[in-house]
């Protein structure tokens, strides 16, 4: 309670705290470029593809609706509940590299978690419009109520960002989860070696930083507003 207490009644400390966790994500988010660069030039002797991969392990889970496609761009890559689809990018998609095979048994686990009703992911779902609209609206309430001095505005523009904080909260359990469900397939599947499976951990690992890293821009983000109403309610 004394750190939130000094971040609320203190603007300038508050900003400086988004300062120094905004640096902090950037360096995270070079660590993951780097280290997926790094394993995705370690290729699995298994020579398999990581489409192959995330097809072979979705039908030993029996989820033979789900399907594996290929889409643009790099690190695009997700699962869609709305149309059971596991998207991995072009980077991943036909590579047989470690990282590859990592990101695509991560991604297959979210299709897992949906299969198994896992519960935080089950929790998510629920918050993903609530997540919507809080990020695409708290910005007006908050500034209509700073500039025009209505705290009711203020509170509103707060709450709504306070959801997409909580949504991005959910989120850390679902991807640490389907991080380690991926690996444990991977070991009891065989599909890589015990000294392979490093390069796969690690490419997860930093990719699942980066959500750590989300969360607490978006904690300071928060904390700075917070600061910025009970300035202006002053």
């Amino acid at each position: 309670m004394l750190v939130y207490d000094f971040f609320v009644h203190n603007e300038a400390a508050a900003y400086m705290l988004v300062i120094a966790v905004v640096i902090f994500s950037y360096f995270i988010q070079f660590r993951l470029q780097s280290t997926f660069k790094k394993y995705s030039q370690v290729y699995g002797r298994g020579n398999v593809p990581a489409h192959v991969v995330a097809r072979q392990i979705l039908d030993s889970y029996g989820l033979y609706g789900v399907t594996v496609m290929r889409t643009q761009g790099r690190l695009t890559d997700h699962y869609d509940p709305r149309t059971n689809t596991v998207s991995l990018s072009e980077s991943t998609f036909f590579s047989t590299s470690v990282a590859a095979i990592g990101v695509a048994a991560h991604e297959v686990g979210h299709a897992v978690q949906y299969n198994k009703n896992y519960l935080p992911i089950k929790l998510r779902a629920v918050f993903v419009p609530i997540a919507q609209i809080g990020s695409k609206s708290w910005i007006l309430f908050f500034f209509l109520g700073f500039f025009m001095g209505i705290p009711v505005l203020l509170d509103i523009g707060v709450v709504l960002f306070a959801f997409v904080v909580l949504f991005q909260l959910l989120t850390l359990p679902v991807e640490f989860n389907a991080s380690r469900r991926a690996l444990n397939v991977i070991r009891s599947q065989n599909i890589l070696e015990a000294d392979e499976i490093v390069g796969a951990q690690r490419t997860l690992s930093a990719a699942a930083m980066t959500y750590v890293a989300g969360l607490m821009v978006a904690v300071a983000q928060l904390l700075r507003l917070i600061a910025m109403a009970n300035r202006r309610r002053d």
